[in-house]
């Protein structure tokens, strides 16, 4: 496989500026919750294999990771689960879990991404968190494809390039990554992560066709934890996107919690930063951690969910689909505008 691994460097870093095309508006006042009772987060539509939202009876459907709304908002990971909505004329409407009871094989179920396929079939990508009937929840990452009702293991990391995600002990922010597969015409990308000193930094790892992997980009020595990577073509070019954390970078702040992108002629790179820096959407200032893991889709609209608002605790945390917002892309060059 033939990939170009493009670098994000300090220096993208340090031309980052407060600039209202790449700065997220403020959400202020009640939100209100798609699901009342459950915390939803990390959302994805079903998507036809060319990157279209795809519909079904003129909805469409979008999965997300939810846990009951109780207790401190970051145990939520612990007890993740897939489920399903429906978005009809504005309105969320719950359709239960997406697997069964005992049907995935880890303890919880994180990220991925669905497509439907050209016989109607449905093929969800995860993350298969721990493992099955574990006492505690372990950080051991694993990559399925689940599809009429069968799930089944589709790529490991290559060891001479990443780690293994394999971490017993954790949390949000320090362990090592194999997950959130996002589905792009037949390969896949996956947040992963790359040796650096006795550290770890982020990375996006490309499959082939069959189980091999490359790093398509390396967080180089600026960011420990990329998540939820995807590619929206536009205008025949690539636009490769990630989220992170502001608490992810080497040092800490020194950009902010967003969505950040890189373009390139082709899938396989070389990429150059969004914007020069690679900032597609931050968090505003007097905000700096309203909103998470964001989405863009085929028609440029971006879905987040609504995170802390306020100190990191239950009572500012939101726990429900963000305000959309939608990008405007023009080659190198991004803006957020109106929805």
């Amino acid at each position: 496989m033939n990939v170009t691994t493009t670098r994000w460097t300090r220096h993208h870093l340090d031309l980052i500026t407060e600039d209202p095309a790449t700065t997220a508006p403020l959400i202020l006042g009640p939100v209100e919750p798609a699901l009342p009772g459950f915390d939803l987060w990390d959302m994805w539509p079903i998507q036809e294999e060319d990157g279209a939202t795809a519909l079904f009876d003129g909805r469409e459907l979008w999965m997300g990771l939810t846990a009951p709304a109780l207790g401190h908002p970051e145990e939520r990971h612990d007890v993740a689960r897939i489920r399903l909505l429906a978005l009809d004329d504005g309105k969320w409407i719950d359709l239960g879990d997406v697997f069964p009871d005992g049907a995935s094989p880890g303890s919880r179920e994180w990220s991925g991404t669905a497509i439907r396929r050209a016989d109607g079939t449905i093929s969800v990508f995860y993350t298969a968190a721990g493992f099955r009937g574990e006492e505690r929840p372990t950080f051991a990452q694993r990559v399925f494809e689940a599809r009429d009702g069968v799930h089944r293991e589709i790529t490991r990391p290559d060891e001479r390039y990443f780690l293994p995600a394999n971490d017993v002990e954790g949390g949000p922010g320090k362990i090592k990554g194999w997950r959130d597969p996002a589905w792009f015409r037949g390969r896949l990308l996956i947040a992963a992560s790359v040796p650096w000193g006795d550290r770890h930094m982020g990375a996006i790892a490309l499959t082939d066709s069959g189980s091999g992997n490359r790093p398509l980009l390396v967080a180089d020595g600026i960011n420990r934890e990329i998540e939820r990577p995807h590619v929206v073509v536009h205008g025949g070019l690539h636009y490769l996107f990630f989220c992170t954390h502001r608490q992810s970078f080497e040092p800490a702040d020194a950009a902010p919690t967003g969505l950040y992108g890189f373009v390139g002629a082709a899938l396989e790179g070389p990429y150059e930063p969004l914007n020069g820096s690679g900032l597609v959407i931050g968090n505003p200032q007097t905000q700096p951690d309203q909103a998470y893991a964001w989405m863009v889709l085929d028609d440029l609209r971006v879905v987040s969910f609504l995170d802390y608002r306020g100190p990191a605790d239950r009572a500012h945390f939101g726990g429900t689909v963000a305000p959309l917002v939608r990008l405007h892309l023009d080659g190198h060059r991004t803006r957020l505008e109106p929805c």
